[in-house]
């Protein structure tokens, strides 16, 4: 969805044509047109014909001076002329939205600049140029606000401004050693003269009004401010709604001082500002409160006068609801989704639905009805340049706004104006509805009052006396003492949610213990209170995971950002997309270069971010048995994939050494990663090999290897990822952390006097190489075709083939592979009475090994048995080609999958793997009968 997609297009029922290209002759409807056609008949032709550009706005400024006229009155002159011309191109040719606020927006630019170089020449004459201590001119910024920023302003608007200078300092002073002030007065004098050559009304209008409350406190502030006093100010108190005006905010005059370091500078400050590390839902109240305003403030501007209601920007349903929706997401999850920061409201609804946090057909909806509001308001103020929203009453003017949309009249326009207010307001209350009642938290809760801060003993009173013994140290709780009032509010009336919920056995006392474990040492980030008295489905589902096991409630303790995966619509019925995933956290990852963030630190904790999130969603899935144990596994295994693969890309241009733009790598995966079966917390066993003849090849890869471990087990605020194994390199823990793929094909396959052993044989049996690419057609950014990306996969299964197909002496490997397994045996000791699901006999060693052996001794036979499909596959398919007695490798099977399965349960919930053995009789007997059938005497083949 692109601004060019909504221009013009309209849903079911609308009677505005796509196809509408303007009105012929419609602009002179206009009184504004009209005056500026008598008044300025002699100059409309300075300005050149098409769409109004900087360029062509400059060579009509040019033609002005060539005329006499002084900067003032041209600047006003050519605002008049634009203003004309986007009438015309608007109203009469049906121009895009984007090309309207783009030349208003281009105006403002040249106007600024223009005017702030005038000012700085005036005062340089009268004071000297300002310097710091260090002797430099500082720089200086026209901060754009709001709509300005964006590049979205409105034919009449006013331009939002903030300025900023470098540091502080003294001026020069003239050459008669007099005349010297401050930095900070020298910018504030500028500032004063250039918002008189734009601001002032004379003889030719002005250029646009400007307003700086939006500056650091507001009007009662300096009209300028320091770098370091705006950091200041925002760290000590900026408020949440600013952090909504700061999000568009860009620097645009003068052109001078618009280089990358200052983009640096101004972002170092503001990013942290608007965007919190953590997931952010304090800002939901602030916004809320201050949206209430607008609208208490609209209802009592329209008292008396009904025709104010018809608003299209303040009004229910209007342009500020639009933008409030996106920027308020945008502010919520920007700090972890860098994706999201973006200024213009269409570009930032296109990434909030491509980010899922808003379904695609209402973010198409909201799109359409932001470009029909944006081009109502248009007309509005084109009838007579007012800076007002509201619809006329005269039924003319009303006519012509209906005409030059596209309708034949006013009727079938209003009623799809009101269609679009209707879906914003929704979409509006949908997302702020704090003051509607939780449909989903019961009667009980729902009618309630809100508890006063000092209620905390009687909502106690509320619970079952295990969780209020839990609970009633709250009453002294330091950190709960030192919770602000509003942040105490929003405890007690999850306090008093939950315990409804557990009243009415929606929630287990467990989960609620639980949940107070994990509450209790995040107080003091109050953004997680605010997000689960926000989300009730989320605060619910919490209390729900938490109780299902130990495991999931210490993840979410260790992680607790992710608890906002709960709101996901398509937590349950989705399963994990590996393509989607690393296709997802490259847009992040281009969308922290793009403003110079994507430093090692950034990536590693946008890696882990994303890491837990995905762990977390097949978590839930899990314990909500929508998903199996083995597909738990595979969606494990596929993150881990992708992790790697990720990593390995993002490793490898960090390289100081790096010798070419991809490099010659590769990960083979050993173990449960290996086999897909990787579990929550699994280590992974990996191998590097690499196929490069530059002579420093060895050195350049391990050390792209160490880096590549080190952003994988480097702890940072986030945490970690992964514990990392290379164990079964060649020769072990002695070996070369990277090999040439050359000598590992020789060492698995016995060449030389190097040669592995049969243990790395059966190792062997669970090995795969890592794709290198999940799309390896994808184009690359920019449109580019990818370079073809560098895959070992065919020579990896020729070597893995030439292993599993070896001849063999069968009774030497069952000899070798019984004695390992004994050792194991010997190396985990298992308590009287009771059966280890793994390593006890009849547990899932001996199904492993069974497998091992079956692959290594029959597969030059029976190929079957040569993909790595993982145990179960492989006993079903060495019973089908008759190398197991009937019955035996189904029943093992089965068993091996049952045995997983509580295996899995146990270690979800912390309890030991260890357990009474009369409770898996069958799998045992099961999985006895395949070792005897394949390692006694009898069963030899």
């Amino acid at each position: 969805m692109t601004p060019a997609d909504v221009q013009g297009s309209h849903g079911d029922g609308e009677s505005l044509l796509s196809d509408f290209r303007g009105l012929p002759g419609s602009a002179a409807h206009s009184r504004l047109v009209q005056r500026l056609r008598r008044r300025y008949a002699d100059e409309l032709p300075l300005l050149p014909a098409g769409t109004p550009t900087r360029a062509s706005m400059q060579d009509c400024l040019t033609a002005l001076a060539a005329r006499g006229h002084a900067l003032g009155p041209r600047l006003r002159i050519l605002r008049q002329l634009v203003m004309e011309r986007l009438v015309v191109l608007d109203c009469e040719q049906g121009a895009p939205l984007h090309d309207i606020t783009g030349a208003v927006t281009e105006l403002a630019e040249l106007a600024l600049d223009a005017a702030f170089t005038d000012a700085f020449a005036q005062l340089d004459e009268r004071h000297g140029e300002p310097l710091t201590e260090a002797g430099q001119r500082p720089r200086f910024w026209v901060i754009g606000m709001g709509k300005l920023g964006a590049r979205e302003l409105n034919v009449s608007s006013d331009i939002d401004l903030i300025y900023l200078y470098e540091e502080d300092g003294q001026t020069r002073g003239r050459a008669d050693g007099r005349g010297q002030i401050s930095v900070h007065e020298y910018f504030g004098r500028a500032a004063r003269l250039a918002q008189t050559l734009i601001g002032d009304t004379t003889e030719h209008g002005f250029v646009f009004r400007v307003d700086l409350a939006l500056r650091p406190n507001g009007e009662s502030g300096p009209i300028v401010c320091s770098l370091d006093a705006l950091e200041e100010y925002m760290l000590a108190q900026g408020r949440e709604w600013e952090r909504l005006a700061w999000l568009k905010s860009r620097a645009l005059a003068p052109r001078a001082d618009l280089d990358g370091d200052a983009a640096r500078a101004l972002r170092a400050v503001v990013l942290p500002f608007v965007f919190r590390k953590y997931l952010d839902y304090n800002v939901f109240e602030s916004l809320r409160t201050l949206h209430r305003q607008i609208r208490e403030h609209a209802s009592k501007r329209s008292a008396g006068r009904p025709e104010r209601a018809n608003d299209v920007k303040l009004s229910r349903g209007g342009i500020r609801e639009i933008e409030f929706t996106v920027q308020l997401l945008q502010v919520v999850r920007g700090g972890q989704f860098p994706e999201l920061r973006t200024r213009p409201t269409l570009a930032a609804l296109e990434r909030v639905a491509h980010a899922g946090l808003m379904p695609p057909d209402t973010a198409d909806a909201l799109a359409r009805a932001y470009v029909f509001l944006r081009r109502v308001e248009h007309r509005i103020q084109y009838l007579d340049d007012q800076q007002t929203h509201v619809l006329p009453t005269q039924d003319e003017d009303l006519d012509w706004i209906a005409r030059t949309l596209g309708y034949p009249s006013a009727c079938p326009f209003l009623a799809d104006l009101c269609a679009h207010r209707e879906r914003v307001a929704h979409e509006f209350d949908g997302l702020l509805g704090g003051d509607a009642p939780c449909k989903s938290c019961g009667k009980k809760s729902a009618d309630a009052p809100a508890p006063a801060p000092h209620d905390l003993p009687a909502v106690l009173d509320a619970f079952p006396e295990r969780v209020r013994e839990r609970l009633a140290p709250w009453q002294d709780h330091p950190r709960v003492r030192a919770l602000r009032e509003e942040a105490l509010g929003r405890l007690l009336r999850l306090l008093q949610r939950t315990a409804a919920w557990l009243d009415e056995g929606r929630v287990s006392d467990d989960g609620v213990l639980r949940l107070a474990d994990w509450v209790e040492p995040l107080l003091r980030r109050e953004s997680y209170l605010a997000l689960l008295l926000e989300r009730p489905a989320v605060h619910e589902r919490l209390l729900r995971v938490l109780g299902t096991a130990r495991w999931p409630a210490r993840y979410v303790m260790q992680h607790p950002g992710v608890i906002d995966e709960l709101a996901g619509p398509g937590l349950l019925s989705g399963r994990f997309d590996a393509l989607a995933f690393e296709q997802e956290l490259e847009r992040r990852r281009q969308a922290l270069a793009s403003t110079g963030e994507d430093d090692d630190e950034s990536l590693l904790n946008l890696l882990r971010r994303a890491h837990h999130a995905e762990t977390f969603r097949t978590l839930v899935r899990d314990v909500e048995r929508r998903i199996t144990v083995e597909q738990v596994a595979d969606d494990l295994s596929a993150l881990a994939d992708a992790i790697l693969r990720l990593t390995t890309c993002w490793c490898w241009p960090r390289l100081r050494q790096r010798h070419r733009e991809q490099p010659h790598f590769a990960i083979i995966a050993y173990g449960k990663l290996g086999g897909l079966e990787l579990g929550y917390g699994s280590d992974l066993d990996l191998v590097f090999v690499f196929d490069d003849e530059h002579e420093d090849a060895p050195d350049i890869y391990a050390a792209l290897a160490r880096k590549l471990i080190n952003w994988l087990t480097a702890q940072t605020r986030e945490g970690d990822l992964y514990e990392i194994d290379t164990a079964l390199r060649p020769n072990g823990n002695s070996g070369l952390l990277v090999t040439s793929f050359d000598a590992y094909a020789d060492y698995q396959q016995n060449r030389g006097s190097n040669t592995a052993w049969t243990w790395e044989h059966q190792a062997m049996t669970r090995a795969r190489l890592l794709a290198p690419r999940l799309a390896a057609d994808a184009a690359a950014p920019g449109g580019a075709a990818a370079e073809p990306a560098f895959d070992l996969s065919a020579r990896f299964q020729a070597v893995r083939h030439a292993v599993l197909t070896a001849p063999r002496d069968h009774a030497a490997l069952r000899a070798e592979i019984i004695a390992m397994r004994e050792r194991l045996q010997a190396a985990h000791p298992v308590r009287a009475g009771l059966f280890d699901l793994k390593h006890s006999p009849g547990g899932m060693i001996e199904a492993e090994f069974a497998t091992q052996y079956l692959v290594l001794a029959h597969t030059r036979e029976h190929p079957e048995l040569e993909p790595n499909l993982g145990n179960i596959a492989l006993l079903i398919r060495a019973e089908q080609v008759g190398l197991l007695p009937a019955g035996v490798g189904q029943g093992a099977a089965d068993a091996y999958r049952h045995l997983r399965h509580l295996q899995h349960l146990a270690r979800l919930d912390e309890q030991s793997t260890q357990i009474d053995p009369a409770t898996v009789t069958e799998q045992r007997a099961a999985i006895q009968r395949l070792w005897q059938a394949v390692f006694t005497p009898a069963s030899r083949a």
